[in-house]
């Protein structure tokens, strides 16, 4: 059996908010054995409301529904869902007295126009909310389950535990469990990571494993669905292994680990301290690194040395050296990071420089380039990229692949 999350608001729709109950319902769902096949968003329209109502109704056996419980006009959900079950609203009195209650509570009188909060459609049962107004709907919609919710995400995420879940499992709908693991990687492309891995990312493979991308990040998640965690996990496990075992240094974290956590956790272990020298990335690189609690046992601090004359005065870069390559140069760069090493009396220092875009810095210097260098007692060595794409992600991929030479570089040279 699969589930349809509809999302129902027209200030998702606007794009003026965003949709997190869709990805936590979601994954509430998959620990209990609920595979969802449909995200859909919808305005606050009653025609919307209505056919995607329908349309959900008709293909999944379960339908979880968030928003459009409240007082106001465009508040569509009681009335759509009784147009597509054919029948009236009827007013449920213990769910008035509850509303009137809560109001009560606040010192406050209940505003008529909360009224409508009462009222389902004829057969439906109320689902008490204990944190609001709106209470929720539960009802059958043809050969479907369903479950309206508010769309206040506190208030949907208690209804869903406390009385949503229970139902589900009660029913039978859910069944085993399911597992996602991702194993993180940086430093090849998707399709390339794919031509390493085609045995495993075919279709129908069991346990399914799919890519994804982020800020030149690429993902593989693997997906287990198993009576039991301990099966669940037993098919995840020898896969792991294999795109470990294949991807070999490419692979730096898993689940939620990012590359800052990598590095602080090679700086660690190395007992290496760290210091940052930005001109492309103004101070992203520094921020990632900081957002990791205890790093600043290892992380030192960081220049934001964006003008060329802070080159010059804060690093050491000489000025003759910016004239004759240029600021965007490896040999700038690598002048930055052995500056940044010297007077911040670190270990290892990381620089950046490049060209964010939008526009070019000239024929040889087009959007997109970047030099990446690392200064450590032995020396200093640079990376040249190029990236496409804006002019933050330009920046955000670059503070990516400084932290990744850095990882490297313990890996490498210190292991």
């Amino acid at each position: 059996m699969k589930c349809e999350i509809l999302s129902i608001g027209s200030e998702l729709t606007s794009g003026q908010n965003l949709d997190t109950n869709s990805q936590w319902l979601s994954r509430q769902l998959a620990e209990i054995g609920i595979v969802v096949g449909w995200h859909t968003t919808l305005a606050d329209d009653l025609e919307a409301n209505i056919d995607a109502f329908r349309i959900a109704s008709r293909r999944a056996g379960l339908v979880l529904a968030t928003g459009g419980l409240g007082p106001t006009q465009d508040d569509l959900t009681r009335e759509a869902l009784a147009r597509v079950a054919g029948v009236e609203l009827v007013e449920d009195a213990e769910s008035l007295r509850r509303i009137e209650e809560m109001f009560r509570r606040r010192n406050r009188a209940m505003p008529e126009r909360n009224r409508v909060q009462a009222l389902f459609p004829a057969g439906a049962e109320p689902i008490p909310n204990e944190h609001g107004t709106a209470p929720g709907i539960w009802m059958r919609l043809g050969d479907c389950w369903l479950a309206a919710m508010p769309g206040v995400p506190s208030e949907m995420y208690a209804m869903f535990q406390t009385q949503v879940r229970p139902r589900l499992l009660a029913l039978g709908l859910g069944g085993g469990v399911l597992v996602q693991r991702k194993i993180n990687t940086f430093g090849l492309g998707e399709s390339a990571i794919e031509e390493k891995l085609l045995d495993l990312t075919r279709r129908g493979h069991v346990p399914e494993v799919g890519i994804t991308v982020h800020d030149a990040v690429i993902s593989l998640r693997i997906l287990a669905r198993a009576p039991t965690l301990a099966e669940a996990q037993a098919q995840i496990a020898p896969v792991e292994q294999t795109i470990r075992e294949r991807l070999g240094p490419l692979v730096f974290g898993a689940d939620a680990e990012d590359l800052q956590d990598a590095v602080a956790a090679l700086l660690g272990q190395k007992r290496r301290s760290l210091a940052t020298a930005e001109g492309v990335t103004a101070g992203l690189v520094a921020e990632q690194l900081s957002s990791v609690p205890g790093i600043s046992t290892w992380f030192r601090g960081g220049i934001i040395a964006y003008d060329n004359r802070l080159k010059v005065e804060l690093l050491g870069v000489p000025q003759t050296l910016i004239d004759s390559h240029g600021a965007v140069s490896a040999e700038v760069a690598e002048a930055m990071a052995v500056g940044c090493r010297t007077r911040l009396r670190t270990d290892l220092a990381v620089s950046t420089v490049g060209v964010a875009g939008p526009g070019d810095l000239g024929p040889d210097r087009p959007a997109g380039l970047v030099y990446v260098a690392l200064a450590w007692s032995g020396g200093v060595s640079s990376v040249r990229f190029s990236w496409a794409g804006s002019r933050a992600e330009v920046q955000r991929r670059t503070a990516k692949l400084a932290l990744n030479r850095v990882r490297l570089h313990l890996l490498d040279q210190e292991g």
